[in-house]
């Protein structure tokens, strides 16, 4: 029987495992008996009998003895430019945080060099905890420049991972994206965030045509763009519009961070363009919500707002560690669940989790949601837990039909794991011990797209020694310049301070904190 063509190699690779267990999320067990499943260029081309029929004039044979085959863990929400910042900042809420993160200065320019760099970081760390496919939701400070664009995408297109990138970049200035703030400050200090952004509509999407057209499908279809708003608040009404025409024209996800904090559901009755509407009622309403839409975090949402998110068939891209680092809130799971509505599982970025690892996200998952009720019965399970991590995941890339599962004709974005380490001994459990037990250590094999990009704990794609060093180098460089945005945002810190503590004493008929803790003081 000869090999089906691949569209993504001229010359044809064939990797075969034997002996090897395969995930199965519907059999008792979790996984297969021993068996076979054959590689064949960027798919899987056949599991079990049928694999026996197949040959090839070349082919890598692994033993599999003792291992699980799974599909490639999916990180459904990231941002990279901030990859050397982990361990910078104390928890702090996110409207304050993003003062201390992201601010669109000068001195915050990076090389193309650094952005390389900075993104290759992540990558090697999500590839050797088994991470094969990221949404990456990049913010380039102070704006996105082709340079630097093209240095995100070959950091990805040279790591081996697979991809989404989109650009987020707001488009208000500060003061329309944030209730109370201009009540709060003095007129001298109110011009200053009155400024637009530095890029007029038409020049950001000048940078998203060269996104699309340079990189959308490259790299044999690994390497895609995306679409993001930032958040609904944080731009015009026309440009969001124009950000849907491409994201409808070229079938692209579309990234929206919405009611990610109390703060965000106060502002629909602070600003009069809102009209007491939710984010999601105020997007419902300007026809944005879709199956491509990826509504990242969604925990001050009511039941009106899951309504229309199910009945659009958006996603959710829940991020535990990173609601809980910010102090955001939990996020309503269960009523998610219940209403069919796809939930992907996400990092964002290193500085809200300080780390990119996927296992920790996932156990994150299966614990946050236990203290939200007392109905144990509604708490997450950890076969629902992988579930949102890799078929949701695949969801939200719009590769349901693509990623997320084992069968034959599915991209072969594969991780292996060593049942014979600390976490599965003894073997009770393989879906629970897989969420609560693993943390990337068993990882003895990363596949992507066919293509083996790391082994035995061995990056085949980065030379990690050099990279950990230059990365070093460049941001001991870098120190100043951010000890510098520190200070600049010091100098906000009061008025925000003020605006998050009035949000925070607003009645909004919900709670997703967890406690009795005292409102915040104003200074």
């Amino acid at each position: 029987m000869s090999l089906p063509e691949t569209s993504a190699f001229s010359t044809a690779t064939t990797t075969r495992f034997e002996n090897v267990h395969l995930f199965d999320p519907d059999s008792e067990s979790g996984m297969s008996a021993a068996t076979t499943l054959l590689v064949h260029g960027d798919r899987i081309a056949a599991i079990g009998v049928d694999a026996a029929g197949f040959a090839a004039e070349s082919e890598r044979i692994i033993d599999g003895r003792g291992k699980l085959l799974m599909p490639g863990l999916i990180n459904g929400h990231f941002h990279s430019p901030v990859n050397h910042m982990k361990g910078r900042l104390d928890s702090l809420p996110l409207e304050i945080f993003m003062l201390y993160e992201c601010p669109a200065l000068e001195e915050l320019r990076p090389t193309p060099r650094e952005a390389y760099v900075r993104t290759q970081l992540a990558c090697a760390e999500m590839l050797k905890n088994g991470v094969t496919a990221v949404q990456d939701d990049a913010f380039l400070v102070p704006e996105p420049t082709v340079d630097i664009i093209d240095a995100v995408m070959q950091a990805y297109a040279d790591s081996g991972m697979r991809a989404t990138v989109a650009l987020d970049e707001p488009n208000l200035a500060e003061l329309d994206k944030l209730p109370f703030l201009a009540e709060l400050l003095p007129a001298e200090r109110r011009a200053e965030l009155a400024k637009p952004r530095n890029l007029a509509d038409a020049d950001l999407l000048a940078m998203y045509h060269h996104l699309i057209t340079r990189w959308h499908g490259t790299e044999g279809g690994r390497l895609r763009a995306a679409v993001s708003c930032s958040a609904p608040q944080r731009v015009s009404t026309a440009y969001i519009h124009e950000l849907e025409a491409l994201s409808r024209t070229h079938d692209l996800p579309f990234y929206a961070h919405m009611l990610e904090t109390k703060l965000q559901r106060v502002l629909g009755h602070a600003q009069p363009r809102f009209g007491g509407r939710s984010l999601v009622r105020y997007t419902a309403d300007l026809g944005l919500l879709s199956e491509r839409l990826n509504i990242i975090h969604a925990i001050w949402v009511d039941d009106a707002d899951l309504d229309l998110i199910a009945a659009a068939g958006s996603v959710v891209a829940h991020n535990p560690i990173s609601n809980l680092r910010l102090g955001s809130g939990i996020m309503p799971f269960r009523r998610m669940r219940d209403r069919g509505i796809p939930i992907c599982l996400g990092t964002d970025e290193a500085i809200a989790d300080d780390a990119v690892n996927m296992w920790a996200v996932a156990k994150t998952t299966g614990l946050v949601h236990n203290i939200a009720g007392a109905d144990y019965d509604a708490w997450p399970r950890a076969g629902e837990i992988l579930d949102c991590l890799l078929q949701g995941g695949a969801r939200s890339m719009g590769l349901q039909d693509e990623l997320g599962v084992l069968a034959p004709g599915r991209l072969a974005d594969l991780v292996m794991l060593d049942l014979d380490t600390l976490p599965f001994t003894p073997l009770n459990d393989l879906r629970r011990q897989l969420v609560y037990c693993e943390n990337g250590n068993s990882v003895v094999l990363t596949m992507v797209a066919g293509r083996i990009v790391c082994e035995g704990g061995r990056l085949h794609t980065i030379d990690e020694a050099a990279l950990r060093q230059e990365a070093r180098e460049i941001f001991a460089r870098r120190k100043p310049a951010l000890e510098q945005a520190s200070a600049v945002a010091q100098r906000w810190l009061p008025f925000y301070r003020a605006m998050y503590a009035k949000a925070a004493a607003v009645d909004v008929g919900m709670n997703r904190w967890v406690g009795d803790a005292d409102l915040p003081s104003p200074v």
